[in-house]
């Protein structure tokens, strides 16, 4: 099957993170089952969910990775003007849910397989497809560790974000948390006799958007993004149940988006001291049983490949376009990085048309994306992936 043929496959998977990715693996592993692939899983704790680490060519020596992830964000309140689940093509582009962010490069990958499966490689390929990227990387550490049980590390990673087929080499790391701020509840005339769950956790949010100004006034700085400085975020705030009652419960969620060489959960770290060492004990002069709970959503590090690295230059030089980029949005990228296999994020598309109603993806890019992993692939074939010869 060529490209297109298997993105309209994919895309018929309706893989939005809640659901299962079960029947696009079991899909995607019959395919590659096909072309002699080793297959391994990984799941999730409720075990509806798998990551897929599918090896062909020699396993005696240091490969080359293809990643992807298989989940989408929802289609839910969307005003599509056809299935998103089906994909339609119009004017050359294809539509679709899934068709940018990523089963596009997805489909690219797979497309390539039989290039790959040639005989006489002398380098092996690796494809990992993860689960639950969009909900915060939450597949791709074990995902991962499968990968750090190969008999050798993989001397790069590729990662098809849609970057327009332009090598990405940085993007920021993020931590997220959901705070629960528990008071204790009265009649409002009598705001003495209760805990204001609401007002301590605001009193929290504001604290970490003071953090988040500090940031950008002084600061650390890179211009490589937009902005150029560590962030802090509250997204969701819920508390309370009428207005005549001072509320028990509250609770907010908390991002931080760190440039390289920041640690996105120091800052995390200071609003939770902040909440220990000031407010808890405001709030139990006053009840005892008032506290203050933190629950984990997501984490991931920073991606920062230097623009001098051989795999940097071997992109760019396949893609043709010698100058690199950052983006704002986070990848599996950093998780890579972080387990010492060397990474860049390219694939096709353009993340401004992710995540919306009528996502698509260009024919073009998926003809630019195809070429460009056929020039890749014939690189690994060959056994020139050893830095030291490039």
């Amino acid at each position: 099957m060529n490209t297109i043929d298997l993105l309209r496959r994919l895309i018929a998977f309706d893989t939005t993170s809640s659901n299962s990715n079960q029947a696009l693996i079991d899909f995607a592993t019959e395919y590659l089952s096909g072309f002699g692939a080793v297959c391994s899983f990984s799941h999730s704790d409720d075990g509806r969910k798998s990551n897929l680490l599918a090896t062909i060519g020699p396993q005696d020596r240091p490969g080359f990775v293809f990643s992807g992830h298989t989940d989408v964000v929802p289609v839910a309140g969307q005003a599509w003007t056809s299935d998103p689940f089906e994909m339609v093509e119009r004017d050359g582009l294809l539509y679709g849910r899934g068709t940018a962010d990523m089963k596009g490069f997805i489909a690219a990958v797979l497309a390539a397989v039989p290039q790959m499966a040639e005989q006489g490689s002398e380098r092996p390929f690796h494809i990992a497809l993860s689960y639950d990227e969009e909900l915060g990387c939450l597949g791709a550490p074990r995902l991962i560790e499968q990968i750090a049980s190969l008999p050798y590390r993989p001397l790069g990673c590729l990662i098809g974000e849609p970057t327009g087929m332009k090598a990405v080499t940085a993007h920021k790391g993020k931590s997220a948390v959901r705070c629960h701020v528990h008071g204790k509840e009265c009649h409002s005339a009598l705001p003495q006799n209760g805990v204001n769950a609401v007002e301590y956790a605001a009193r929290l949010i504001v604290h970490a958007a003071d953090l988040g100004r500090r940031q950008r006034e002084s600061g650390r700085q890179d211009q490589r993004f937009m902005p150029p400085y560590t962030t802090l975020h509250t997204g969701v705030v819920t508390g309370g149940t009428a207005l005549n009652i001072v509320p028990r419960d509250c609770s907010f969620d908390l991002e931080v988006r760190a440039i390289p060489g920041d640690d996105a959960a120091s800052f995390i770290e200071q609003v939770k001291d902040y909440a220990e060492t000031v407010l808890l004990p405001e709030m139990r002069l006053q009840a005892e049983q008032a506290g203050i709970r933190w629950e984990g959503l997501s984490s991931y590090p920073a991606l920062d490949m230097d623009d001098d690295h051989p795999l940097t230059r071997l992109i760019c030089q396949l893609g043709g376009d010698n100058a690199t980029a950052t983006v704002s949005f986070g990848t599996e990228g950093g998780l890579y990085q972080a387990a010492e296999v060397p990474t860049i994020v390219c694939g096709p598309g353009s993340i401004e048309q992710a995540h919306k109603p009528d996502e698509y993806i260009a024919r073009e890019q998926l003809a630019r994306c195809d070429d460009f992993l056929s020039r890749l692939i014939r690189q690994v074939r060959t056994g020139r992936l050893d830095w030291g010869e490039l």
